[in-house]
């Protein structure tokens, strides 16, 4: 396989990229993630089944399966705390398991997840900046299912969906932001409203108003939008809407 090509004629990096930005936040991109490596590196002869693990300083966990197998999968992992994903993860290399009953380098968990009819296995990290490490868990039935071929096609696949999560993060980060800022602008609004009902209703200044307002708050201990939106609801108007697109 070309270095930028896993799907027949289809570009990776442009597949992720639209993936990216057709997801509704960072988990339904690592859901995507998941089914798409699973579909890219199966065979007539060989399914694989793929989980994303994401591992942070306090936690660790599957945060995305391309099925419910894969997951079971992945979950006697973190049983063991053990395992050719886990340690892809966290060592940041690439662990291959030709076949599981001639494996000795996991303990207990080889015999665990054998049991669960697993022969063969691959785990490559997905480099991340920060404190969390992640990793690609790939999983098959048959033995030596991860040819030199398919390892080389995992690890490109791991290595863009690095950057577009990386991007996918951003994208989450911005649009959380710009909702921030319609909530901000929304109860600026209110705010202002409230104050020019006090100052119509008291004969006085803007800034005596929200003398007025900031006192309310303090002493009924409740957040200023919550006050405002009161004083604007007691005389019967609905809150105003705003027009910010971030």
């Amino acid at each position: 396989m070309a270095d930028d090509q896993i799907l027949g004629e289809v570009s990776l990096p442009g597949m992720l990229q639209d993936m990216v930005l057709e997801s509704s936040d960072v988990n339904e991109f690592l859901d995507g993630l998941a089914k798409l490596a699973a579909d890219a590196l199966s065979s007539e002869d060989s399914e694989v089944f793929c989980g994303v693990t994401l591992l942070r300083p306090r936690s660790k966990g599957s945060v995305a399966s391309s099925s419910e197998q894969a997951q079971s999968m992945d979950e006697v992992q973190y049983q063991f705390d053990d395992g050719p994903c886990i340690r892809a993860a966290r060592e940041g290399q690439v662990y291959v398991v030709p076949d599981f009953r001639t494996e000795s380098r996991f303990g207990d968990y080889t015999r665990a997840i054998a049991n669960h009819g697993v022969r063969s296995a691959l785990g490559v990290p997905i480099p991340l900046d920060g404190l969390a490490a992640a990793g690609l868990d790939l999983y098959s039935t048959q033995p030596n299912a991860f040819d030199e071929a398919v390892i080389a096609a995992a690890v490109d696949l791991a290595r863009e969906a690095s950057k577009s999560l990386r991007m996918a993060v951003r994208v989450a980060h911005l649009a959380d932001t710009g909702e921030q800022l319609r909530s901000a602008m929304n109860s600026r609004t209110t705010i202002d409203v409230a104050a020019g009902i006090i100052m119509g209703q008291n004969r006085c200044s803007h800034d005596t108003a929200m003398t007025i307002l900031k006192a309310a708050s303090s002493g009924r201990n409740v957040k200023l939008a919550d006050i405002a939106a009161a004083v604007v609801a007691s005389i019967g108007q609905e809150l105003p809407e705003t027009h910010f697109d971030a």
